[in-house]
Formats: C-alpha cells, sequence, structure tokens
C-alpha cells in the first residue's frame, strides 16, 4: 500500500497545485458564503485532519465524547459513514440506548463508535446538517461532535481541532495527488487547536520539533499531544487476555495505517507469525476470511489478532482459529481537555 501511495505521489505532483487552487476556491466560496453555510442551533466540535489516511480521530472522537458526557453534556457523534452502504439522508446508528445499524449498511467506524459509547448517540447521512439537526430535535442532545468534520465546511463549528500523526507528520508537505495533504497548508488558519496524536518515545523529538513549527506559523492555535494508552488485547467475548499466552499470531487489518497496529502486535511482546493489511475500510467476504485463516495455518499461527475497527465487521464470521481483538485508547494531555471545555459556548 505504502508503494502505491509512493508511485500515485510521484506521478500526481504535477496535479498537486491545480487540486490545491480548486480547495483554497471552495474555501473562499464558503468563506463568503456563497456555499450556504448551517448552524444546528447547539454548539459543534470538529475533528478532522489535513492529511489523508488515519491520524487517530476514532479514538479522539470516543475520548471527546467520554469527556463531555462526563462533564454534564449531552453529546452526539455525526460521522461520515465512509464504506457504509446507505444512502439515506439520517442513519441511526445508535440512539443512545441500541445500535440500530450494522456495519456494512453504516460503515465500520460509526459502528465501533456506537459500540464504544453505548449510551451517545451516533448518526451518518450524506449533508452532515440533517443528522445534526435529527439528533438535536429528536435526540435530547445539546452538543455535537462531527468525526472528520474539518473539510466538511457546511456545518459551522465552535472549535475546530486538527490531528496529526506523531509519527508520519505533515508526509511529504504536497498536496493531493501529489502528497498527502488534502488541502494547501494555509487552510490550517481555520482550525482552533491540533492535536498530535500516538506521541512515543520514538517519535517525540521530532514530533516537538513539528509542534514547534505549527506554533511558529500559527501562533494564535495551541498545540496539543496525545498519547496511547491502556493496549490490552481481549477475546471475542471482550474478556482481557495475557499476551504471553496466546502463542504465535497472524495479524490483519483494514485500516489507514496498518504499521501502528504490527507495532502495538510487537509492544505487547507477541510473536507476528504472517500479517495481511487491506485497503482502508474493506469488507471482509466469506472466501476472504477463509483464505485468512488457510495464511494463518500455513504460517504456523495459533492466533489471529485484528483492531476493533475490524472485529465489528468480522465477529459474526466462522474463523478456525480463535480471534482476538487489540484495544487501544486514546489520551490527550489535560490542558486539551481543559481548552475543549472552557471554548464551549456558553462556558
Amino acid at each position: 500500500m505504502a508503494n502505491e501511495l509512493n508511485s500515485l505521489f510521484f506521478f500526481g505532483r504535477p496535479l498537486g497545485p491545480i487540486y490545491g487552487f480548486a480547495m483554497r476556491i471552495r474555501e473562499k466560496l464558503y468563506r463568503h458564503r456563497i456555499f450556504k453555510q448551517y448552524h444546528p442551533g447547539v454548539p459543534v466540535i470538529s475533528v478532522g485532519n489535513l492529511m489523508l489516511g488515519g491520524t487517530g480521530k476514532t479514538p479522539t472522537v470516543i475520548h471527546l465524547a467520554r469527556l463531555l458526557k462526563e462533564n454534564g453534556y449531552n453529546p452526539a457523534v455525526i460521522s461520515r459513514g465512509y464504506g457504509g452502504k446507505s444512502t439515506d439522508n439520517i442513519n441511526i446508528v445508535s440512539d443512545g440506548k441500541d445500535i440500530l445499524m450494522d456495519p456494512v449498511a453504516a460503515g465500520d467506524e460509526p459502528v465501533l463508535i456506537a459500540e464504544s459509547l453505548q449510551d451517545i448517540p451516533v448518526l451518518t447521512g450524506r449533508k452532515r446538517i440533517e443528522p445534526c439537526l435529527h439528533a438535536v430535535e429528536h435526540l435530547n442532545v445539546d452538543i455535537l461532535l462531527l468525526d472528520d468534520g474539518f473539510q466538511h465546511m457546511s456545518v459551522v463549528r465552535d472549535i475546530n481541532v486538527v490531528l496529526f500523526d506523531a509519527t508520519v507528520l505533515a508526509g511529504n508537505s504536497r498536496i493531493f495527488p501529489g502528497g498527502p495533504l488534502r488541502e494547501p497548508v494555509a487552510a490550517l488558519k481555520r482550525t482552533s487547536a491540533f492535536l498530535l496524536t500516538g506521541q512515543n518515545p520514538e517519535n517525540r523529538e521530532r514530533s516537538t520539533a513539528f509542534a514547534q513549527i505549527l506554533q511558529a506559523r500559527f501562533p494564535d492555535k495551541p498545540v496539543f499531544t496525545a498519547s496511547y494508552s491502556g493496549l490490552s488485547l481481549v477475546d471475542s467475548g471482550g474478556v482481557p487476555m495475557n499476551p504471553a499466552a496466546v502463542g504465535n499470531a497472524y495479524v490483519f487489518c483494514a485500516i489507514a495505517s496498518p504499521e501502528r497496529v504490527q507495532k502495538s502486535v510487537e509492544i505487547l511482546g507477541i510473536q507476528i507469525s504472517g500479517m495481511n493489511n487491506y485497503k482502508d475500510h474493506t469488507s471482509y467476504t466469506v472466501s476472504m476470511i477463509e483464505a485468512l485463516c488457510q495464511k494463518a495455518a500455513q504460517a504456523g499461527a495459533t492466533c489471529l489478532i485484528t483492531t476493533a475497527k475490524d472485529y465489528v465487521k468480522v465477529k459474526n464470521a466462522d474463523f478456525t482459529l480463535p480471534v482476538y481483538v487489540l484495544k487501544i485508547s486514546q489520551k490527550p494531555e489535560t490542558a486539551f481537555n481543559d481548552f475543549i471545555l472552557q471554548n464551549i459556548p456558553g462556558n
């Protein structure tokens, strides 16, 4: 996958300025109200990124939803529903009581968020404003979290958080298709704060230098960091497992940054006998599951390990080996939590 992206970026480099120009025009059309913007009538917090691929948005959204709930708010998460087959204007993945849609219809990330936040509504829709309004009008919601909302400027937001992965940072700093940037760097003027996710001893020096660059270019935008915490392994029933007792593992995932999964399994001290990386949001078929089990057996694995995002799509599948789920939670610094709570309108 990395080689494919590098080839795309190399050959797409001449087109980057054209795409970047189009994105700047789009931003100006929203800023000058030629493209209409809507406010749902309650505070809105957007979590997004400038980069293609994963930056830890889902664990950050889950963290913020819990933070808001603990501080007396009734939040709902509005997700893009990427990969889901439903084309309805409003999809209630969870009403805060029951999970009402599966990953095939809703997409893997909204279902994962719903399973992680069983007392918080999760909705998707083709136009973000429609599930936003439905949540406010029918689900007793008083604050909204937009998952992957930075480029979705049709919904007015009060806090705009932009994430960067502390290892990848800004990649080659070129605009798609010449690089991983969704928009020109100047678009970051829209942000309220930056959050560098997945900081660890190995990337701390580079990510700290990157934070200083962001602070110098955008001096009025605070830069916070988050580390992954609570790394653990559970079985299909959610029971914690001793990593030392699972034996050799065959790892599979369909996420934007599979190297994170590999690194996490290695940190747990588990021997990896093989690994399959699929395109982000891939839907698993029966034949794919059968092939996975066959490869795992041939590699001498005693179990399979996948991510929580992948497991929501395969939990009803028939495996010939035990399947364990990697659990990772995001822990931003306390100052980030304080910033969010203090900047909600009305506080």
